[in-house]
């Protein structure tokens, strides 16, 4: 699969759904509803007013380069039995983390929202990175760190580097995780960086990211090896989410069914957790949309799955 930079990602989807998203076909302007509580994983916001995101200004996403905030996320979600929430980092400028890390922590403590814990930004490898992860583990919302391995930044093999890799050996030591957001085609390189770091806790973000419409049959063989290296260390959960935005302009479910199937019967029941990915989501689809197609696919499994998936297991992995 070709090294694909965040820009291309995004700007593909951006493009696509500006010219064709009135084709979607799948719950259109359904509000999706029933009592299955769900923990979304993967909350993204962010306040321009407060923050930079410099991939803003390097990338062709319009939709995306305005502020999204708490309540355009309760009303993205409403309807939808959002119980609690994880906050996912939004790649903030280096300089602005700290100031990350007190804009969620303040929405954790207030109660007028779902959010209950967080995932911040972090430079691992670096200058500094000891004591700012030191400090965070003091604060009982921040869960763990994140860093896009995706980019164009950071090439094949970048996490690997020795001072990287004892940068992640202190998340473990610490009690924080590490998300793994990265191009599917290095999921099995990744493994070296776990089999490094086995008190660290991972989570595979989006599935591994493999493109839905990929037909490079070399390409989805490597990810499948790579995902099921993951799931063979202990230390890994994965995330069903993101993969919603490389379907075609007129998706459906079924359309994700066999790189969301292949994840869960990979990582198994209790290592799984849906992650909404919103605003990235709508790219491609609204988080309702995106809520009724996993819940399609899930539907013929038993319910206790179906809560494991959507609730149980986020909470017991977050401890919230």
């Amino acid at each position: 699969l070709p090294m694909t930079t965040r820009r291309e990602f995004l700007a593909s989807a951006a493009g696509a759904v500006a010219l064709h998203s009135a084709s979607m076909t799948f719950a259109k302007d359904e509000t999706v509803t029933d009592t299955l509580p769900i923990i979304d994983t993967h909350q993204h916001l962010w306040d321009l007013k407060k923050f930079t995101l410099p991939w803003h200004a390097a990338e062709d996403v319009p939709s995306l380069r305005r502020s999204y905030v708490m309540s355009d996320y309760l009303d993205a979600t409403k309807g939808l039995n959002v119980v609690k929430t994880v906050y996912m980092e939004v790649d903030v400028a280096p300089e602005q983390q700290q100031a990350e890390v007190d804009y969620v922590t303040d929405l954790c403590q207030r109660g007028d929202n779902p959010m209950k814990a967080a995932v911040v930004s972090g430079r691992p490898g670096t200058a500094g990175f000891e004591a700012y992860a030191r400090k965070l583990a003091q604060n009982k919302y921040i869960k763990g760190i994140r860093q896009v391995l995706h980019g164009p930044s950071t090439p094949a093999g970048f996490c690997l580097q020795p001072k990287y890799v004892e940068s992640i050996q202190l998340l473990g030591e610490l009690g924080l995780s590490f998300d793994l957001c990265l191009r599917s085609g290095e999921v099995l390189e990744v493994v070296k960086l776990v089999d490094q770091c086995p008190k660290t806790r991972f989570i595979v973000d989006h599935c591994g990211n493999m493109s839905v419409t990929s037909t490079d049959a070399a390409a989805r063989a490597k990810w499948q090896e790579g995902m099921k290296q993951m799931a063979a260390r202990k230390n890994t959960v994965c995330k069903i989410s993101g993969i919603i935005v490389t379907a075609n302009k007129d998706w459906k479910a079924a359309d994700l069914a066999a790189n969301i199937n292949d994840t869960m019967n990979t990582f198994g029941e209790d290592r799984i957790m849906f992650a909404g990915d919103w605003p990235v989501c709508t790219l491609k689809a609204s988080f309702a949309q995106w809520v009724g197609a996993l819940k399609e696919i899930v539907k013929d499994r038993p319910v206790a799955f179906q809560k494991k998936l959507f609730h149980d297991n986020a909470a017991k992995f977050y401890g919230i």
